[in-house]
């Protein structure tokens, strides 16, 4: 960090010791002395946010002895206050946000050199800042404690919603955040959230081992989510093989840069050969290089510009875990850990290569599909015939949630409150963050029809609008909207993905004891796919730190070496050597740092919740389960099902499983 930097992000500070002295003295008198700890600890907490842009130490006395509350009527009357203004505050810039990305993040209506421009703007830059100018950070800090996340764990299974709401409330306030600062942070993840979005493969000139083409000439796949799809859907060709070690290949030059250049911008639509990395046979030319990795770079140097405002959380790390996910990093970790080595891992290994009827590789991974996989002709054709476009699916949510389950009143709710839309990216859904404003279901779609992978990903996306639907319209109370952290939705939206061919008539429900193995086995194949990635992920960012002047090159170096060696550690005994690197592909890593594991926890929370709900109402479990409101995931998870967040009920389920599947 540069000194300019460090000395925009430290706020001009002035001394507050004899203010606060005085300030503390005069509340005691005024409130007694049984108020002594709660008056300290909130001055404490406004004398370290106050600056010069405050006022001088006189106007901070003044504040202190004019705001605090003590009577616990006047309490409850100032949470509500504060409660209601964050309320209205967040909820219009989310959805001003939201309208202004409208168009960067569709397809349809590109207006090049505009929509960039409009996706970047924020009405609000400065919003951190002007909190504590305008007081109204500080007055929230004077009279409700900002709880550490060990507070919360220990003391959060005691407190009812009031006491939830005055956590969020004071949490809801964190550093002062300088706007040049912002400013640089909303450009960096713009420009991530970019590369990422932009980044389509050509791989109509790609081909196998056999000089064989398998795609159409101006064929593109976003890395690396529509790569990997694909390689899935080669288990449903006979000789399917063939193209999946091609596009694993492709899948490795995208990992460590060495694309060839004009193959990537579309210049060269001749064969091009992964595996070798010849174009037409010969030179492939100026390659792409490390531009991924100087993202990468990129974002830890913006993260390493915020440290310094979050002395109890001084990295992006600590922030994610603490702050963002609100579970330890060393018990995620482990949680991720116990899922790789748990032993029936051995059994589900040799059970997909007897499906498969040949020893597993490296792509394998991907292979969750545990009943016989359907061409995906026939899977478009599947959805195709109940749902023409996004437009039908949208038109006939309320009918889909009835069929899962949902009475009438509540499907017509939650159905006619999501938005079905087509944008440029994988899928992403986007929350009401106040009443009144319905949930955004964005996904892909081919050309001419929605699609099995369209449609795939908008039943995942679904499960996240029922969530945010429900814990907006149906928790208690404003602060409290929301589930705890994005594992908690995510495993919503697993779940709900999981129906995906029960929506589309392709499964028997009433076969629920095979069909819970199925997913028991198909989910634990999933959570262990994604496991490695998170734990790369945490391990690169860890070794940033460590090495905080690292080159992309050395980064790079870094990440192949911790693929390797997780690799290693944990799949090759099942999955043979690979050489693609495969755990490094997720493009995540670039444009939403540190979010993986939130995936893998999904994956184990949302089986947590299936394996609760057998023999339960769905829809009514979704509805309650999802308005028990913003708690620690730890709380959460026992108020949902009756324990913490495990790896064991997703391990123990699918070794129980595995015998029905044959």
């Amino acid at each position: 960090m540069t000194p300019a930097t460090a000395e925009a992000a430290a706020p001009v500070t002035i001394s507050l010791t004899d203010a606060s002295a005085r300030a503390i003295a005069a509340l005691v008198a005024k409130h007694g002395s049984a108020q002594r700890a709660a008056i300290e600890s909130g001055v404490a907490r406004v004398a370290s946010r106050w600056s010069a842009a405050d006022g001088d130490a006189a106007a901070f006395e003044a504040f202190c002895t004019k705001h605090f509350v003590s009577d616990a009527a006047e309490r409850t009357r100032l949470l509500a206050r504060l409660e209601g203004a964050l309320e209205q505050i967040d909820g219009h810039l989310y959805e001003m946000r939201r309208t202004l990305r409208r168009h960067h993040d569709l397809r349809g209506d590109e207006f090049a050199g505009v929509d960039d421009i409009l996706a970047q703007f924020d009405p609000s830059p400065d919003l951190s800042e002007q909190m504590y100018k305008q007081k109204v950070a500080h007055l929230a800090l004077l009279n409700f404690a900002k709880p550490t996340l060990a507070t919360m764990l220990k003391d959060g299974p005691a407190w009812d919603d009031s006491g939830w709401a005055a956590a969020r409330v004071a949490l809801n306030f964190g550093p002062r955040v300088p706007v040049a600062l912002a400013d640089r942070a909303r450009k960096r993840s713009f420009e991530a959230g970019k590369f990422v979005a932009d980044f389509h493969v050509p791989v109509g000139g790609v081909v196998d081992a056999n000089g064989k083409r398998w795609f159409e000439g101006d064929r593109k796949l976003i890395a690396h989510w529509l790569v990997r799809e694909e390689i899935k859907a080669g288990y449903g060709d006979p000789d399917g093989v063939h193209k999946q070690r091609a596009l694993s290949w492709v899948m490795a030059r995208h990992i460590d840069g060495t694309i060839p250049a004009r193959v990537m911008s579309g210049e060269d639509k001749r064969d091009w050969n992964p595996a070798k990395n010849t174009v037409a046979g010969g030179d492939p030319g100026e390659l792409l290089g490390l531009v991924r990795y100087e993202h990468w770079i990129a974002n830890f140097r913006m993260a390493r510009e915020f440290d310094p405002l979050y002395p109890d959380e001084p990295t992006a790390i600590a922030r994610k875990f603490a702050l963002e996910r609100e579970m330890p990093e060393t018990e995620v970790e482990q949680l991720m850990i116990s899922l790789l080595e748990a032993p029936v891992r051995k059994d589900l290994a040799a059970f997909l290569s007897k499906k498969l009827g040949r020893p597993l590789e490296a792509f394998d991974i991907y292979f969750d599909d545990v009943v016989e996989a359907k061409p995906a002709t026939e899977m478009n054709a599947a959805v195709k015939a109940r749902f023409a476009n996004v437009k039908e699916l949208e038109a006939k949510l309320p009918t889909v949630l009835r069929e899962l389950g949902f009475n009438d009143k509540d499907a017509d709710f939650l159905g006619t409150h999501i938005r079905v839309e087509v944008c440029k990216g994988a899928g992403h859904a986007m929350r009401p963050y106040l009443t009144g404003y319905g949930a955004w279901l964005r996904t892909s779609s081919l050309d001419a029809e929605l699609g099995w992978d369209g449609f795939d990903t908008a039943m995942h996306e679904l499960g996240h609008n029922l969530e945010q639907l429900c814990s907006t319209y149906f928790v208690s109370r404003p602060a409290l909207r929301g589930v705890p952290n994005t594992a908690c939705t995510e495993a919503f939206a697993f779940l709900y993905q999981a129906l995906a061919k029960r929506v589309l008539g392709l499964e028997d429900a009433a076969a629920a004891q095979r069909q819970f193995a199925v997913d028991s086995v198909a989910t634990m194949l999933s959570a262990c796919q994604i496991a490695g990635p998170s734990l790369l992920e945490l391990r690169a960012w860890r070794w940033l730190y460590a090495n905080p002047n690292a080159t992309a090159a050395q980064l790079r170096d870094e990440v192949l070496r911790i693929a390797d060696d997780l690799w290693t550690r944990y799949y090759q005994r099942d999955f043979g050597p690979d050489n693609y690197r495969i755990l490094a592909a997720y493009q995540h890593m670039i444009a939403h740092p540190l979010y993986l594991p939130d995936y893998t926890l999904g994956h184990m929370m949302s089986h947590q919740i299936r394996s609760y709900m057998r023999g339960k109402d769905l829809a009514g479990e979704t509805k309650r389960i999802t308005s028990l409101g913003c708690l620690t995931p730890d709380l959460w998870m026992r108020r949902a099902v009756g324990g913490p967040v495990s790896a064991d009920p997703l391990a123990r389920d699918a070794a129980a499983g595995l015998p029905l599947l044959g």
